[in-house]
């Protein structure tokens, strides 16, 4: 259900590790359905700061608004541009096309406490 190459946050983000102390970040396809139709997005720029469990982006669908919290600390290096003018991608691929941004983390430590694929069904599931 869930991708097992995959670290999973408590706030519905995903968190893929890249090269070095890189993480890409986007959120899951639950969160993904319990938006419904994302219409617009809101990303940080590059070069910001961001802290652990900061507001740092939000999406905005025909249901709500959303804010994405910022699973380790770092420096926004990358954002997903496509977004901009295909919102909706997020729901049409949360794990590939669909990612928002991409963070050097400046403590890789703080993504210890995340869950596996598994654990992230069962927290779900509850």
């Amino acid at each position: 259900m869930f991708p097992d190459d995959l670290s999973y946050t408590q706030k519905h983000e995903w968190v893929r590790m890249g090269t070095g102390a890189t993480v890409r970040v986007g959120i899951t396809s639950f969160a993904a359905d319990a938006l419904s139709d994302v219409v617009y997005v809101s990303l940080p720029q590059v070069g910001e700061e961001v802290a652990l469990d900061d507001a740092c982006a939000e999406l905005e669908s025909t249901k709500s608004v959303a804010d994405i919290f910022a699973p380790a600390s770092g420096v926004i290096t990358a954002v997903n541009d496509v977004l901009a003018d295909s919102p909706e991608t997020i729901n049409a691929d949360p794990y590939g096309d669909g990612w928002l941004f991409e963070i050097e983390l400046s403590d890789p430590s703080q993504l210890e406490g995340l869950m596996e694929a598994d654990e992230y069904a069962a927290f779900t599931a509850e």
